[in-house]
């Protein structure tokens, strides 16, 4: 009989009562669960402490690729199953996972589709039809892109599949929480373009979040998704115009910061 091959669950957290209890439940198949917190104030941690298949650790968190980096580094096991704390593995996506890393031609990572939840029920456009991610892939294959701190990308050595069963992605809890999010990851992207040396454009913050808009509202079939993809797609938009406000602001910060150390230089 061929040895199971082992499994460990991979998340990164902070403030997530209301998402995490499902994730860890719906993963419990794994042969360790590791949650890596950073430093909750909402009861995430304590939760987490008193679970008992549940490995938890505290650590700063800097941006997204970093944080999962250092969790990566945490897995006992090659075969690494990473998870959001607000996804949730279904009963068969949880078999074809099994039965994909006990395959005999495995590939070395592979693609989940994701199912977007607007609270409990399906988001079936709105620009999240096609969104995918690597989920499931070879500790000693894959890498994290450094490039990248915010939609954090792997970089694979080797052959990558997809599983046919999607992953359920419970995004938005409510209105105020998924606008505080695509903010965040805004803001994490004007950081991104501004050690690319990206340079802000006032015609671009006109052009951009509108463009996102029409363009998830109209071409994505947004306006199918009724109330909800309204909400979803202006929220999306809204996250546009944090980018370049923020990228802006970045860029006037350096420019006075440079300005002082030049006075300082010259006295």
């Amino acid at each position: 009989m061929k040895q199971q091959n082992k499994i460990s669950a991979l998340i990164i957290t902070y403030n997530e009562m209301g998402y995490i209890e499902k994730c860890i439940e719906s993963i419990a198949f794994a042969d360790e669960i590791i949650v890596v917190d950073s430093y909750s104030t909402d009861g995430t941690y304590e939760f987490l402490v008193e679970h008992p298949k549940v490995k938890v650790i505290q650590h700063p968190f800097s941006n997204f690729t970093a944080q999962k980096a250092f969790t990566l580094k945490q897995a006992a096991n090659d075969w690494v199953l990473f998870l959001d704390a607000d996804e949730v593995v279904s009963k068969k996506l949880k078999t074809e996972i099994t039965t994909t890393v006990n395959s005999n031609n495995t590939k070395e990572a592979y693609w989940f589709y994701r199912k977007f939840m607007f609270q409990n029920k399906a988001l079936n456009y709105s620009g999240w039809q096609t969104d995918k991610n690597y989920r499931l892939f070879r500790k000693s294959k894959a890498t994290f892109c450094n490039k990248r701190i915010v939609h954090e990308t792997l970089n694979i050595d080797g052959a990558t599949g997809k599983l046919k069963n999607k992953l359920d992605h419970y995004c938005y809890k409510n209105y105020s929480v998924y606008k505080n999010k695509v903010k965040l990851y805004g803001q994490l992207k004007a950081l991104e373009a501004f050690n690319k040396n990206r340079k802000f454009n006032y015609l671009l913050l006109a052009i951009k979040p509108s463009w996102k808009f029409l363009f998830n509202y109209f071409i994505r079939l947004g306006i199918l998704d009724g109330k909800k993809g309204l909400t979803i797609c202006y929220l999306d938009a809204l996250g546009e115009v944090e980018r370049y406000q923020k990228l802006r602001q970045l860029e006037v910060e350096s420019r006075q910061l440079s300005n002082i150390q030049i006075k300082a230089l010259s006295k």
